[in-house]
């Protein structure tokens, strides 16, 4: 081996570990906000439909993104905002908290009264900075709100880059998917059938988790609400539609999720008709048992949820996984978890009997308006689907539901039928058939 083919050699070893080098970093950033990484994936999954209709009216892939994280973001922080309100009112009406009393703080009142006489409370707090009690308290006072800002601070920042992320998901995922194609796929296309086949089961599993959640909300208030027409005095569903709808996001989390909102209503109902109202009323908290577990719990999250949330997963895995996601990771497993088993999966169904010499499965049917790794293959072979920015038209939505032949006699026999009669794309004369 010659001198200039060993350099080069270790020119290509030294790229390799400058590479592993860089990849190894951004694992590294990655792992570490791996939190804010999967809400983002999961804020793209679930605004993506939005943002497609959204773009396809409008042309602008800036206000479509978004809108449509706006659309998703907003209520949610109103429902859970109106939740909070709610619930504190419920635990005051529970406990029966007293109005402040200002004779059971001495040193308050002292202060109130002088405040009649500034001389005198300059003076004071004079003597209590000397003393260090005051030192000491506005120490502790300032340490406290340091803490609480930095946490604030901490989560509007982490708040921040997930919706920065999902954003610029949504608007580039044309041209990152194409450049992830155009530079790593092999000639059996095998990473396009994977990337495929993972996009069809995040979007059914995200976005269809999302509409169980509003469709199983939407049941949970109105069952609730007209069950409360029929409450007895005194046992009444405290909030019944907003209720409802907090059943709804709690059906993110199967088979128990929705049993966590009306098995302690079901309990604070029943407390109150033994110890406030009287066991007459305890029929009541009995149907509200029933009705729950049958119209809100059973037949959304056992009927509805397999045919929107991974229908080309089985659905036990999928249960395990939002079940267990959160015991191994915390709170981010609830999203982190489904998407190591979608990895997985298709990992096994695609990607082995590739490299195994076996047939590859057929990419399952792609839905118009979700579609992106779909899409960006017709970039790949050369066609035209419309721009990178995500702006989408019928025409581009439809061609993207279906594989696109990539021979050139195809790309012939499509081009040769907007020539005129007799002639073809090249000019030269069309056999007669």
């Amino acid at each position: 081996m010659s001198r200039l083919e060993e350099a080069s050699t270790s020119s290509e070893y030294g790229w390799l570990a400058f590479g592993l080098l860089l990849f190894a970093l951004v694992g590294y950033v990655v792992v570490s906000f791996i939190g804010v990484v999967v809400f983002a994936l999961f804020l793209y999954y679930a605004t993506r439909p939005v943002y497609r209709r959204i773009v396809a009216r409008t042309g602008h892939p800036n206000l479509a993104a978004a809108l449509a994280l706006v659309v998703l973001a907003l209520p949610a922080i109103l429902v859970v905002g109106y939740a909070i309100a709610i619930a504190i009112r419920e635990i005051q009406e529970l406990t029966a908290i007293p109005g402040v009393d200002l004779d059971a703080y001495p040193e308050l009142g002292r202060f109130l009264e002088e405040l009649d006489d500034p001389g005198a409370v300059v003076d004071r707090l004079g003597r209590e900075l000397l003393e260090g009690d005051l030192a000491a308290s506005l120490l502790e006072w300032l340490t406290s709100i340091a803490d609480t800002a930095l946490v604030l601070a901490v989560a509007l920042i982490q708040l921040f880059v997930m919706v920065v992320l999902a954003f610029y998901l949504l608007r580039d995922d044309r041209k990152l998917t194409a450049w992830v194609l155009e530079t790593f796929d092999d000639e059996e296309r095998t990473l396009r059938a994977y990337l495929l086949a993972v996009d069809y089961d995040l979007r059914s599993i995200f976005f269809g988790n999302i509409l169980n959640a509003f469709i199983t909300g939407a049941i949970g208030a109105i069952v609730f609400s007209v069950l409360n027409a029929f409450a007895p005095a005194g046992v009444a569903i405290p909030a019944a539609a907003l209720l409802g709808l907090i059943a709804g996001v709690a059906s993110l989390i199967p088979v128990v999720g929705m049993k966590l909102v009306y098995v302690p209503v079901a309990l604070y109902l029943g407390l109150r008709s033994v110890f406030m109202v009287g066991t007459e009323t305890l029929w009541f908290v009995a149907l509200f048992l029933v009705i729950s577990f049958v119209f809100v719990d059973s037949i959304p999250d056992l009927i509805l949820r397999p045919y929107v949330s991974g229908r080309s997963l089985h659905v036990g895995a999928v249960m395990l996984a939002y079940t267990l996601g959160p015991l191994l990771f915390g709170w981010y497993g609830l999203f982190l978890l489904p998407i190591l088993l979608v990895l997985v999966v298709q990992f096994a169904r695609i990607v082995l009997p590739t490299k195994l010499g076996e047939e590859t499965p057929e990419p399952p049917p792609v839905d118009p308006y979700v579609v992106s790794v779909a899409d960006v293959s017709r970039e790949i072979s050369g066609d035209t689907i419309g721009d990178a920015d995500g702006d989408t038209d019928g025409d581009a939505a439809g061609d993207a539901a279906t594989e696109t032949p990539t021979d050139d006699d195809t790309a012939n026999r499509e081009t040769d039928d907007d020539q005129p009669d007799g002639e073809t794309n090249d000019g030269k004369k069309r056999p007669e058939k």
